[in-house]
């Protein structure tokens, strides 16, 4: 969801392909034939859902793939998108629902090509990708099941990253100022100015103030790992396990956009994938208890994280600080007035209750 590595503004330009273009763009770089073609939706690069013709010799039928053009500032970082595509590799082979590349026709996983008719000569990195089946975990109504599932991915995911992810392309992960990093709350100062003078200004200088002086401290303390940083409810693909209408089940059918990775917390991940279930909820302050024990089944929070866990939450900079989205602003002001100290009773007595027991 984001771009560059610093909190400065960026020369970004986000890709602007017509359909014909980006047909003719398949063809000519991976040696493929669409036969039809959509856009799928993307917030600073570009996507399409293609099939193409399967070679010859092959069964006739389709095969689907998304169609990734990334912005011009992005592009610029070679080694940070083979990092995110090695990733997605890694990944897939060892078992998660994560897309991989289709190789161009001189054998890459990715081709830097020239772009539109824009003004700047920009370029833009180019990748063919496996689309992947499922809904967005925006489009269903979340139950403790696939909570408690999403939190256990988010672990699993990152864990699998920082033990055993060892490509030489892992150094660009290390993102300095990188603004969708957790560690970076404090930037966000800067930008304060563009809430105006209201209501929402006050809390978001008071969470900032409480991440400073509850969090930064502790950070050397806490667990450290690769962040997917982006497990959101539009990221997480889901299918149904159950024909029941009554309670159903789901499982993770995809994982997407790891254009946030960096090296983190643990404890950054589980902030972040709460938030975001929170977004959708309509009781979400019921939501992190769920997805705190799936993610504590597979990498416990230490005593310290714990103590940070909800402070970590609260300034999110995505969709809390930085847009005015009403069910944003509306949680954030419900957990300032309920008060951390309510949310994490909350929260850890709904964790605790799964010790015992599988998930509902």
């Amino acid at each position: 969801m984001s771009s560059g590595n610093s909190c400065q503004p960026q020369s970004l330009t986000k890709p602007a392909l017509g359909e014909k273009e980006a047909m003719e763009l398949v063809d000519r770089v991976f040696g493929l034939k669409v036969f039809s073609i959509r856009p799928l939706p993307s917030y600073d690069d570009q996507n399409f859902h293609v099939r193409v013709s399967r070679n010859k010799g092959v069964a006739e039928g389709a095969d689907e793939y998304v169609l990734k053009i990334t912005n011009s500032e992005d592009s610029q970082e070679p080694d940070l998108i083979e990092a995110q595509t090695q990733a997605m590799m890694f990944l897939s082979a060892e078992g998660f629902p994560s897309a991989t590349p289709c190789l161009t026709k001189d054998g890459n996983i990715m081709s830097l090509e020239a772009g539109d008719t824009g003004p700047g000569n920009k370029k833009y990195m180019v990748r063919l990708l496996t689309y992947l089946p499922g809904v967005p975990v925006a489009k269903i109504a979340t139950n403790a099941q696939i909570l408690y599932e999403i939190g256990k991915l988010a672990a699993s995911l990152d864990k699998a990253l920082s033990e055993r992810f060892h490509h030489p392309s892992v150094k660009s992960l290390h993102r300095g100022q990188f603004i969708w990093n957790l560690a970076n709350v404090p930037l966000l100062d800067q930008y304060i100015y563009a809430l105006g003078q209201n209501k929402y200004r006050q809390v978001v200088e008071q969470v900032i103030e409480q991440f400073k002086g509850k969090v930064i401290p502790k950070l050397s303390s806490f667990q450290a790992c690769i962040n997917h940083g982006d497990l959101n409810d539009h990221n997480i693909l889901v299918e149904s396990s159950s024909a029941s209408l009554e309670n159903p089940q789901y499982r993770v059918s995809g994982i997407l956009d790891f254009g946030d990775m960096s090296y983190g917390y643990y404890v950054f991940e589980v902030a972040i994938a709460i938030m975001y279930m929170m977004i959708e909820s309509p009781d979400p302050l019921s939501v992190g208890g769920h997805v705190l024990a799936g993610f504590e089944s597979v990498v416990p929070l230490t005593e310290e994280e714990g103590a940070a866990h909800t402070a970590l939450l609260y300034p999110e900079n995505k969709d809390y600080l930085m847009i005015t989205a009403k069910t944003g602003w509306k949680h954030l002001m419900t957990m300032a007035e309920v008060g951390q100290e309510a949310v994490e009773k909350t929260w850890f007595e709904t964790a605790a209750a799964y010790t015992n027991r599988a998930p509902a």
